[in-house]
């Protein structure tokens, strides 16, 4: 079986086991989710996550999700580009999310980071997710 979209694919299974309650969730190890993991664990979305290899040999990342007061700490997780349509803002273009109580992910050619990292930095790029 193909993914298309590794990254929808990842935010995806997150989303489904915050709605069965899951402390961890697996997905197929990659660059981009790694780096997109490391800023929902800076942002303090997820507990963390770590690399383990699966029965075929294949490298994972086990993702240790957040709760508050049994409520899941990600209450919103949406992919805003899509291999189908990507979605790229310039520094001044870049979406906040619910007034800055989320964060919007960008993927800058300075690394990906979130959108008040990337006005900081004064660098656009494509818009990844937003997390509220």
């Amino acid at each position: 079986m193909s993914v298309n979209d590794p990254l929808g694919d990842m935010l995806t299974r997150i989303r489904n086991a915050q709605m069965r309650g899951k402390s961890t969730v697996k997905t197929p190890a990659s660059k981009l989710r790694a780096w997109v993991l490391d800023v929902l664990a800076a942002e303090g979305y997820i507990r963390g996550y770590e690399t383990k290899t699966c029965e075929k040999g294949l490298p994972e990342l086990e993702i240790s999700l957040k709760y508050f007061e049994g409520a899941p700490v990600i209450r919103e997780l949406k992919r805003v580009s899509t291999p189908g349509r990507r979605v790229y803002a310039s520094v001044k273009e870049i979406p906040t999310v619910r007034q800055g109580l989320g964060i919007s992910i960008v993927s800058t050619p300075k690394g990906v980071m979130t959108d008040a990292a990337a006005r900081t930095a004064n660098v656009g790029g494509e818009v990844l997710c937003t997390v509220f």
